[in-house]
């Protein structure tokens, strides 16, 4: 092959949302305005755990840890979207490409690893409840928050590297907001089948793994709780974790739709739609889901809208 024909594009097109400029107007309100809720909400979560005591357990200490990652995970690629949306010019370059799909990457495996560890949690807090202080000390808790981080950074390190080898040659136009792995590495002119065996490979092993602690962890929950004689019992262990649960499965099932696929080519339409659900719309409802389905937290709200202390 040419020499010619190995020359990198230096730049690619992000397509985004296609469409006229009241289209485009439009959605620049509307994300910019869910934008501000993510922020806002996941920034009043981690104010409140730190300004309350009695929300400072192991518990709260991950969901603050979660509520900062979701508030990172957004922001790697909407503020992009948004300039995009309203500017003539939808370019970025090679090398901030690739920066933003690793670090949105990685900000979504380290969900699936600290999902799995609030998971393992709320199995302590109900299976073990005497023992549960003891075992969950503040250093396993440190722990198990950066090992989560970590682990997520450690593991799109291998697809980010094989990546950053292919030449892009020809068409440079992604069919999508921002620089995803599936709508990105079709245009590239070099051969792509290892690239996505080890995506396909690292992403079955990332997301269905930390499904099975998950679900490991849950079938002990439900089995411990329908042991509790009483109703109430019942309901408030429930509780404790339903707002987790609810979460892991709209999280689940958006993403297992996204990543654990054989073929790269495939609905990248319908791809894109179920990108908005997982990057947008679920971190706008998450901190809503855990202050309305949690009681202490409800607590803590009236007293603050009431003003009381």
């Amino acid at each position: 092959m040419s020499e010619e024909n190995h020359t990198r594009v230096k730049e690619f097109i992000l397509l985004g949302f296609p469409g006229s400029p009241y289209l485009q107007l439009s959605l620049f309100i509307l994300f910019l305005i869910m934008y501000i809720l993510i922020i806002a909400g996941n920034v009043a979560i981690i104010f409140l755990v730190w300004t309350h005591t009695c929300l400072q357990t192991p518990m709260y200490y991950f969901l603050c840890n979660f509520a900062f990652l979701e508030i990172w995970f957004t922001t790697a690629c909407v503020p992009k979207t948004l300039v995009n949306l309203v500017s003539q010019s939808k370019s970025i370059s090679f090398t901030n490409c690739l920066l933003q799909m690793y670090f949105v990457f990685s900000f979504g495996c380290t969900e699936y690893f600290l999902l799995a560890v609030m998971a393992y949690d709320r199995y302590l807090a109900i299976c073990y409840p005497l023992h549960y202080n003891t075992i969950m000390s503040s250093t396993l808790c440190v722990q198990l928050a950066l090992s989560s981080w970590v682990g997520g950074f450690l593991v799109i390190s291998m697809p980010a590297a094989l990546i950053a080898r292919l030449s892009f040659c020809g068409p440079n136009v992604i069919n999508h907001f921002f620089c995803d792995i599936s709508p990105w590495i079709i245009l590239s002119c070099t051969d792509t089948y290892l690239v996505e065996m080890v995506c396909f490979i690292t992403f079955a092993i990332v997301i269905l793994g930390s499904c099975v602690i998950t679900l490991v962890s849950y079938i002990y929950i439900i089995s411990t709780i329908l042991k509790i004689p009483s109703a109430q019992g019942r309901q408030r262990a429930f509780s404790t974790c339903s707002s987790h649960l609810t979460v892991v499965i709209i999280w689940y099932g958006s993403t297992i739709f996204l990543h654990v696929k054989p073929s790269i080519e495939t609905s990248l339409e319908l791809t894109k739609i179920v990108t908005i659900l997982n990057t947008i719309v679920t971190p706008l409802l998450n901190p809503f889901i855990y202050t309305l389905r949690n009681k202490e937290v409800r607590k803590i709200l009236k007293k603050v809208f009431s003003g009381g202390t």
